[in-house]
């Protein structure tokens, strides 16, 4: 009889221990099903050296999956106090380069300074309001962080704080 209940208990504690490690495994799974993707995380900040860049210049960076443009202005282009983004002593215009309309992505004129939207016909200056159509808002100010002569794209330095007024 003795072999009978050693038996048994040899069957019970191998059963919990396969529970308990299935219990794991799944736990673990279902953590790691949590995680963002690592493509996800590696896109989290783009980092862009503005100290390349040359007066009136106009460069689109992807942050995202979404374009951002970056103008470089020079002394004759619109000043936006609530906008700008200043690295030093120079202004930059910095936006998501997405009509707040329908989502079409306007190209940017340098002659005259302004995006134009093919879709409805939207206006926006260069500091990316809208001047003219249908887009109801400005283009919006994706987070940055200034760091030296880099503007860092997905972190919220005070800078960008600043700007939207949460500072």
């Amino acid at each position: 009889m003795a072999e009978n209940i050693n038996r048994r208990d040899f069957l019970g504690m191998t059963l919990g221990g396969i529970a308990a490690v299935g219990v794991g495994a799944s736990l673990v799974a279902m953590k790691s099903s949590w995680d963002p993707l690592p493509s996800v995380v590696s896109a989290g900040f783009t980092t862009i050296d503005l100290s390349s860049m040359q007066e009136g210049e106009y460069r689109q960076v992807e942050y995202r999956g979404t374009p951002v443009y970056i103008i470089k202005k020079t002394v004759a282009m619109k000043k936006c106090e609530d906008r700008d983004v200043v690295v030093g002593d120079i202004n930059y215009s910095v936006g998501i380069q997405i009509c707040t309309h329908l989502g079409c992505i306007p190209s940017y004129n340098t002659n005259s300074a302004e995006f134009h939207c093919a879709c409805h016909g939207g206006k926006f200056d260069v500091c990316g309001k809208n001047t003219f159509g249908p887009p109801p808002s400005p283009m919006k100010i994706p987070p940055f962080k200034i760091d030296g002569d880099k503007l860092v794209l997905g972190e919220e330095g005070p800078e960008y704080l600043k700007l939207v007024g949460k500072a």
